[in-house]
């Protein structure tokens, strides 16, 4: 249950990111930008989501790796198709 809300979470901030892409840029390049800017800072809240579960939950790194590449994988892909689609045209 805590790694779907994570995802959504991911999926939420995506959102924002291309809500202000689109304020900032105006247009889908500004959206598109967001979407690739996204991706690095995902990435580091993935890996805090992962400190967290090894030194306040107990799992192990090896339990908790998993769980990060599926955690960053998701909305990072979105993220990728956002950007791909919107750089389409």
């Amino acid at each position: 249950m805590h790694m779907l809300l994570v995802i959504i979470g991911g999926v939420v901030l995506l959102g924002v990111f291309a809500l202000f892409g689109k304020l900032w840029g105006g247009d889908v390049a500004g959206i598109a930008t967001a979407a690739k800017a996204f991706v690095p800072t995902w990435l580091a809240v993935a890996l805090v989501n992962m400190w967290v579960g090894v030194t306040r939950a107990g799992y192990t790194v090896a339990q908790e790796l998993p769980i990060l590449l599926v955690v960053f994988a998701v909305p990072a892909a979105l993220a990728a198709i956002l950007a791909w689609q919107l750089a389409r045209g």
